[in-house]
């Protein structure tokens, strides 16, 4: 059975807003080429999914560690939950219903980590019980306002780990208490 983990970058004040916050370093980069890479899936989000969509492309200027990403983030299983999209890309499925269903049979399905990317769904599967642990991203920016990472019920939490990822950024790493 499948890991599933809520990994998500953040502000120093709580906020999820990416272009706000800037491009990781070059370290903190690898660790999430590392990381896709070692995955046996992803679970998204509508507007996570469409933000990640990017990696699809080809675009001329990337550099290696982006062209890695790409094939990484590319290899990867994804399942897709919205009831508004009708298709998605390469190597996706469409979740459109009985979400809970859904996930438990992914999960079971599956050997290793998964993650799941996007506040909104990752607070309903923390919901129903099916993160596994959070992976959470502290940036040092203080944005102010923008979108909670936690925007609806708030999950207890027991610190299980904590490591610095580059140069300013740390991960600390938490499962349901």
């Amino acid at each position: 059975m499948a890991k599933l983990v809520f990994a998500l970058n953040q502000s120093l004040d709580g906020y999820i807003d990416h272009m706000r916050m800037g491009p990781p370093d070059a370290a903190l980069f690898r660790h999430f080429i590392d990381d896709v890479s070692g995955l046996s899936g992803l679970i998204y989000g509508r507007r996570m999914y469409e933000t990640m969509r990017y990696w699809d492309g080809e675009h001329a200027e990337w550099n290696g560690p982006r062209r890695e990403y790409a094939q990484a983030w590319r290899a990867q299983p994804k399942w897709v939950v919205s009831r508004t999209l009708e298709t998605v890309g390469p190597n996706a499925t469409l979740v459109s219903d009985d979400l809970e269903g859904a996930v438990r049979k992914v999960k079971a399905d599956r050997d290793g980590e998964m993650e799941v990317a996007g506040p909104e769904l990752a607070n309903a599967l923390g919901e129903l019980g099916l993160v596994d642990e959070y992976r959470i991203y502290i940036h040092p920016e203080v944005l102010g306002s923008g979108q909670p990472l936690f925007a609806g019920p708030r999950p207890r939490l027991r610190l299980v780990d904590s490591l610095r990822v580059g140069g300013d950024v740390v991960r600390l790493t938490y499962t349901p208490a």
